[in-house]
């Protein structure tokens, strides 16, 4: 097996990584992180190509993509994993910069990862693009504009490209978590209920990819609380909501 996953140097691209890794798949490990993805590489079991980029530069990733396809063949997994994470203020301008950061990074990004995938894998007429979303794309939670903006942006852009590829024996996953136990949620400053350890997740998800399921919410009380929010009249939402604690902003 062969599999592609950004975001691979910490958190669940790591436990996703190690996981695929130890069931004897030859992975591409793509982050920003150098030293750390060279880290990694060296305790893998199987054979792995490292990638320091940002998801941001397409042609950083069109490169990679074609390097590893050359090296290994199609792979028969892409998991569009990077993403960031940060508190912002509407009514800061400073903001507005954080808010396009984090779209790129997790919009723009994952678009950039599969776009040259696709088409080698649907020559292959197989293989499945996964893309790791968030319950926080159901609703915009105070302190959250850009992360659950995003989310919502990267739900809805993975089931448009699911319609398209229906056919093509190639499959869109979208997986949805909670609470992640991550460098990206340890600055949380608020309760994280039923929050799984990265090597868990990673385990649940890599279930989910195998059985192909086109979208899922984990772990499974998350999926209810979700489903709860969204059915939740505007009115209550904002009431219960706007005394939310909330993300800390870059720097705080």
């Amino acid at each position: 097996m062969r599999v592609f996953i950004t975001g691979a140097s910490s958190g669940l691209g790591h436990a996703l990584a190690a996981l695929y890794a130890s069931r004897g798949a030859t992975v591409g490990l793509t982050a920003r992180n150098a030293a750390a993805l060279d880290a990694l590489k060296a305790s893998l079991p199987a054979p792995s190509s490292v990638y320091a980029l940002d998801v941001r530069d397409d042609a950083a990733l069109r490169a990679a993509a074609a390097d590893f396809i050359a090296r290994h063949g199609v792979p028969d997994l892409v998991i569009a994993n990077a993403g960031v994470s940060v508190g912002t203020d509407p009514a800061n301008a400073g903001d507005l910069r954080v808010l396009r950061d984090v779209i790129d990074t997790n919009v723009i990004g994952a678009a950039n990862t599969f776009q040259p995938f696709i088409e080698p894998m649907r020559g292959a007429g197989a293989g499945v693009l996964a893309g790791i979303a968030s319950v926080a794309g159901y609703r915009g939670l105070p302190g959250g504009s850009a992360y659950s903006a995003s989310k919502a942006a990267l739900i809805a852009y993975l089931e448009s490209v699911r319609v398209e590829l229906h056919g093509s024996g190639v499959s869109v996953v979208t997986v949805a978590p909670g609470y992640i136990a991550t460098p990206m949620t340890a600055r949380n400053p608020y309760r994280m209920p039923f929050i799984l350890t990265a090597e868990e997740a990673a385990s649940r998800i890599a279930h989910l990819i195998a059985r192909r399921r086109s979208y899922a919410v984990i772990p499974w009380p998350m999926a209810i609380v979700a489903r709860m929010l969204r059915l939740m009249p505007n009115a209550v939402y904002d009431r219960v909501f706007a005394r939310a604690p909330r993300k800390p902003r870059r720097g705080d």
